[in-house]
C-alpha cells in the first residue's frame, strides 16, 4: 500500500504558466522526495501598463510517502 502527501506551492514566472508550474515542481524537489503529480488549481497574471509581467499559479503536489 501507498500514501501520498499533498502540499500547496504558489509560483510566478515572467515567462509562462508552464514556467511557473515547472518553478513550483522545482521548489518542491528541494524539500520533498518522489514527487509523482502537480495540479494547476488557479491562474492568474499581474499587469503592469498594459503588459503582462507576470504569470502565477497556484499548485498542488502530491508524493509518495516513504515508510
Amino acid at each position: 500500500m501507498s500514501v501520498s502527501k499533498v502540499i500547496e506551492i504558489l509560483a510566478y514566472s515572467s515567462q509562462s504558466f508552464e514556467d511557473a508550474t515547472q518553478k513550483a515542481v522545482d521548489e518542491a524537489a528541494k524539500s520533498v522526495k518522489h514527487i509523482n503529480n502537480v495540479w494547476v488549481i488557479d491562474q492568474s497574471c499581474k499587469v503592469e501598463n498594459n503588459k503582462i509581467v507576470e504569470y502565477w499559479v497556484k499548485t498542488k503536489i502530491s508524493f509518495l510517502v516513504e515508510h
